[in-house]
């Protein structure tokens, strides 16, 4: 059939075919990001240039604050996926009702789950694979796993402080909180930063809801605010001042008394992805004295 060409240069032929279509079946690839935390694996796996539309609350990198919006990834606008055109969608882990609409629509998806560390690895693997470019995700859970262990070397040879992390609250208050419990993103993150979690028990839920005197009863050495209704790190910084004079109010508090409340401005300490090792670095440097500017 090709008898200008022995076999194996046939086969080399076609092998370098198949590579060449696959590359431009990368190049020309759309993809629909429904979560801050999704958009950021993308594009740490150099997937940005595909990515044509990203949540509402999607604004790491700064490029993709000019992307088109598809709702949130609580309700994903299904129509304004669909008018993007894309050829991978992918989400947190949905509901039946959504992933039923897609399919019914033949728009190709993948679920990513979150709530842990290790569903960010997972997520990148899922979201690599997908992609065409699985290789990628061992290079990148690589560098996180690597950048985390050396935070966490550091971290063993220091004390441990008792820390609260309060991650929402009925706004201008310190009333309705809720806190990192056990068997989540955050908690790890403190852990490998060398803090120890106060609510991190047996038989409390993920997200514990506490009154200001669960915090008072446990009076941790740090607490760590990371409530906010701010969309912008911007924002966030500007409400900080208010924030810590709350704090400041409860003298009675040994972390208030002592300066040790930190409203984290950062989007690093609120998504879980790629960043993790930077969120790790703020809550070590804010717990062992490495920045006591309360910078972020």
């Amino acid at each position: 059939m090709f008898p200008s060409l022995s076999r194996r240069a046939f086969a080399c032929s076609l092998v370098g075919l198949i590579a060449t279509m696959r590359l431009d079946a990368q190049q020309h690839r759309r993809i629909v990001s429904t979560a801050p935390s999704i958009t950021e694996a993308l594009f740490a796996l150099g997937l940005g240039d595909q990515v044509v539309g990203v949540s509402r609350y999607c604004n790491y990198p700064a490029q993709v604050e000019k992307l088109p919006k598809v709702g949130t990834y609580m309700k994903p606008d299904v129509e304004a996926i669909a008018r993007l055109a894309p050829d991978l969608i992918v989400l947190q882990t949905a509901s039946a009702v959504l992933t039923e609409r897609l399919k019914a629509m033949r728009m190709t998806y993948v679920e990513v789950p979150h709530g842990t560390l290790e569903d960010v690895y997972t997520g990148i693997r899922l979201i690599a694979n997908a992609a065409a470019v699985a290789d990628r995700a061992v290079a990148l859970i690589g560098k996180i796993q690597g950048e985390l262990a050396k935070i966490q070397a550091k971290a063993r040879v220091l004390s441990s402080p008792r820390v609260a992390v309060v991650v929402d609250r009925r706004q201008g208050t310190l009333g309705d909180l809720t806190a990192i419990g056990p068997d989540n993103y955050l908690n790890e993150i403190l852990g490998i930063a060398g803090g120890t979690n106060v609510f991190a028990k047996a038989g409390l839920p993920r997200y514990p809801h506490l009154s200001l005197e669960a915090i008072v009863r446990e009076n941790p050495d740090v607490i760590f605010d990371l409530s906010s209704t701010q969309d912008s790190e911007a924002m966030r910084e500007q409400a900080r001042p208010a924030v810590l004079a709350l704090w400041a109010q409860h003298a009675g508090l040994k972390a208030a008394a002592s300066g040790h409340v930190y409203f984290g401005t950062s989007n690093a300490l609120l998504v879980p992805g790629p960043r993790a090792p930077e969120a790790a670095q703020l809550l070590f440097d804010f717990m062992h004295g490495v920045d006591g500017r309360n910078k972020r």
